[in-house]
C-alpha cells in the first residue's frame, strides 16, 4: 500500500473540464489513501473517496448501508453517495480557500474523518455476508 504525504489540488476549467493549473500541494494524513479523485472547479473542491480494495457485491451493499454519512453532515460537510462506480464511492464538496494553511487544515480534518469512518465500516461489515447475499 502506498503511503500518502500530500495531495495536489488541480483546477479544472468550467467549460471543457481540462486541468488548467495547480492550486496547491497539501501535506495530509493517512486518510488520503482513500481519496481517488481530487480537483477544484469554480471555487469548489471535489473530493471523491472509496475503498482501497475492490469489494464483493455483498460488501458493496453492506458498505453503503453501514457507512456513517452523518459523521460528515454533523461536521457541516456536503456529502453524497456515488453509486455508479465499481466500488462504494462518496463525493464531498468544500469551498476552495486560497489560504494554504486553511485548506491544509480542512483537508487533514477530512482525511482523518474519512479514514476513521472507512476503517469502521470495513470492520462493521465483517461477518455480515449472510445478511447481504
Amino acid at each position: 500500500m502506498m503511503d500518502f504525504s500530500s495531495l495536489v489540488l488541480m483546477e479544472r476549467d468550467k467549460e471543457n473540464n481540462y486541468f488548467v493549473k495547480e492550486l496547491g500541494s497539501y501535506e495530509v494524513g493517512d486518510g488520503a489513501k482513500y481519496i481517488n479523485k481530487f480537483y477544484c472547479k469554480a471555487d469548489e473542491v471535489y473530493i471523491f473517496f472509496s475503498t482501497i480494495k475492490d469489494v464483493k457485491e455483498w460488501e458493496y451493499t453492506a458498505i453503503f448501508d453501514l457507512f456513517n454519512i452523518d459523521a460528515f453532515i454533523d461536521k457541516g460537510y456536503e456529502i453524497e453517495e456515488i453509486d455508479d462506480e465499481y466500488n462504494p464511492t462518496w463525493l464531498i464538496k468544500i469551498k476552495y480557500n486560497s489560504e494554504h494553511n486553511v485548506m491544509k487544515e480542512k483537508l487533514n480534518d477530512l482525511c482523518d474523518l474519512i479514514e476513521e469512518n472507512m476503517e469502521k465500516v470495513l470492520q462493521d461489515i465483517e461477518g455480515k455476508e449472510e445478511f447481504y447475499v
